[in-house]
């Protein structure tokens, strides 16, 4: 047991460094593409760290396999440079039970990726879902924050308010600048506006909602040019287009529970099974075909095989999103589908875990049939 903590420790340590700095690099870009749409005007800033949360189980399930992978690697490769593992091989570590400890030190990612695919990721793809309906569904001045100005109207207009009201419906010292030829603030012209207050008024009675400016003045006409208009008003309101209408859900396959995929017969909810079931045997997988890519020598350095090792991964990624594909399309049995894909790569594991006493049996052959022939 203690030579088993050892390892799982140097696994588990490595495991955790590697996943943390992809799971940094994987959300960087999704934090940026969100963030991007949030200075937009098209998702409120509130939001987008409770979509960034939601979209962490779906993260976590791609990153744990290869960062078990290359935390094996890793941790077995500095083993066998430091010459350590020939010290535990002398005192009775086989290559078998080395494996077997492998495997039960990456046994809780094991759990921990077949929890993460078949329940947490799907839940967390259906609330992102049902959040970014929820905020297509908001108007435009509900994503308004004060002192900011923020783009609207597909970042045609500039809009700034210095205060806004719990509700959302007084704003005051308001400040528009629009360049579009139609506009709900603007009276169908470019023009800058400049008003003391703004309110949005409900009318019940025709189900319409208006965006009301107070006290200011508007300035109307072509920049450069002295010929502009200014108007002054103590109101002025402008019909809103209606985008108070619940946007549909539209769940992807990646957001139905794992319980309405068992017993479908559609090739997307099979693939969408499959390709759940499968992440957690991938990490078995990579487990075992680990073990023998980390062989190296203090001469050749624990990099050396790191480059074919992770190429050998991203085949397998690739092998695996192709059959998903094909299974979709119902152009793969479905009895096959990506099982065929991990029986490959099993065989593979097996062929290299064994691949010393596959040398040797062919050299015992070849030494026989060299003896007949003599």
């Amino acid at each position: 047991m203690i030579i088993f903590r050892y390892l799982a420790k140097e696994i588990l340590f490595t495991l955790m460094a590697v996943s943390g700095v992809l799971l940094l690099i994987f959300m960087s870009g999704t934090f940026v593409r969100y963030l991007s749409a949030a200075a937009a005007g098209d998702l409120s800033p509130q939001a987008l760290l409770v979509i960034m949360g939601y979209r962490l189980p779906g993260f976590l399930e791609l990153i744990l396999p290869l960062g078990t992978f290359i935390g094996v690697l890793l941790a077995y490769g500095r083993l066998y440079v430091e010459s350590e593992m020939v010290v535990l091989s002398a005192c009775g570590l086989s290559q078998r039970r080395l494996l077997g400890y492998t495997l039960l030190a990456a046994s809780p990612v094991i759990i921990a990726v077949s929890v993460l695919s078949l329940y947490l990721s799907p839940k967390g793809v259906a609330a992102v879902e049902t959040l970014m309906a929820e905020q297509r569904s908001r108007g435009e001045f509900e994503l308004i924050m004060p002192e900011q100005f923020q783009p609207l109207n597909k970042g045609n207009a500039t809009f700034y308010t210095e205060h806004i009201s719990e509700d959302k419906a007084d704003l005051s010292q308001v400040f528009i600048a629009d360049k579009s030829t139609s506009s709900v603030v603007t009276g169908g012209e470019s023009a800058v506006v400049r008003a003391v207050g703004a309110r949005q008024w409900f009318d019940e009675n025709f189900q319409r909602r208006y965006f009301v400016l107070d006290d200011g003045k508007r300035y109307s006409g072509i920049a450069g040019n002295l010929d502009y208009h200014e108007v002054s008003f103590t109101s002025f309101g402008q019909l809103m287009e209606s985008n108070l209408r619940q946007a549909q859900v539209r769940y992807r396959v990646d957001a139905e529970p794992t319980a309405n995929l068992i017993n479908s017969s559609e090739p997307l909810l099979i693939a969408g099974l499959q390709w759940r079931l499968s992440l957690p045997i991938l990490v078995v997988v990579v487990c075992l075909l680990a073990v023998p890519l980390s062989r190296t020598s203090p001469r050749q350095g624990r990099y050396l095989g790191m480059i074919p090792a992770i190429l050998l991964y991203i085949i397998y990624l690739v092998a695996l999103n192709a059959a998903r594909d094909q299974v979709k399309l119902a152009k793969l049995d479905p009895a096959l589908g990506l099982w065929v894909v991990h029986g490959v790569f099993f065989g593979l594991a097996l062929l290299l875990f064994n691949w010393g006493n596959v040398r040797r049996w062919w050299k015992h052959r070849a030494s026989a049939e060299v003896q007949a022939h003599a």
